[in-house]
């Protein structure tokens, strides 16, 4: 019984899952956006937002957070110079998920999560 569980399982086990997410994120903070499925940004899209309210007070601890979820010491680097102090007056609601055509090969839909 699934009952109170949240997340999703994106159809793998817990350790590709955790470094699917954790990749993707590094991806969407170094290049601002990312052509992905629905599922796997709407996963994405509360991580990575949870990533920049930590982001916009640079201190220590929030910096060994940060490499504690992220794969790379570069993605951690932008997060905290430029991502944090870009939205420091905005309360949440740092990305957009726009949809795009459906995937050839399998008919997925398919979307663009970016920063706002």
């Amino acid at each position: 019984m699934r009952h109170r569980k949240s997340g999703k399982i994106l159809d793998r086990k817990v350790g590709p899952r955790r470094a699917l997410i954790k990749n993707l994120a590094q991806s969407l903070v170094l290049y601002e956006k990312v052509k992905t499925t629905n599922a796997k940004a709407r996963v994405i899209r509360s991580y990575v937002e949870r990533l920049v309210t930590i982001a916009k007070n640079p201190s220590l601890a929030n910096r060994r957070l940060l490499i504690r979820r992220l794969p790379t010491e570069g993605s951690v680097r932008k997060l905290l110079e430029v991502l944090g102090p870009r939205y420091v007056k905005r309360a949440g609601g740092y990305t957009r998920i726009t949809k795009l055509a459906s995937r050839q090969g399998d008919r997925a839909a398919m979307v663009q999560i970016e920063f706002i």
